[in-house]
């Protein structure tokens, strides 16, 4: 069983669901654990998976972050440059 393909999987349903991602925040295994459905995985790989996918997804958001401040410094660039 491919632990790190079933947590890329979940962060691309989570990630794309703003209901499924509230729910995640706020009880992460219960979330995995309906999202896996007929997978069954014991305790340990269960807790991996879960903290796999809360890293993957804070891991989004600062690269979303990063990108976002990135595009700020340059328009300020852009705007020294200009004159």
């Amino acid at each position: 069983m491919d632990i790190q393909k079933i947590i890329t999987d979940l962060v691309g349903k989570i990630s794309g669901d703003k209901g499924l991602l509230s729910k995640f925040k706020s009880n992460p295994l219960d979330t995995v654990k309906s999202l896996l459905g007929d997978i069954n995985l014991d305790s340990g790989a269960l807790k991996s998976v879960v903290d796999g996918v809360k890293a993957k997804l804070n891991l989004d958001g600062a690269a979303k972050e990063a990108t976002g401040f990135l595009g700020k410094i340059k328009a300020c660039f852009a705007k020294l440059f200009k004159k």
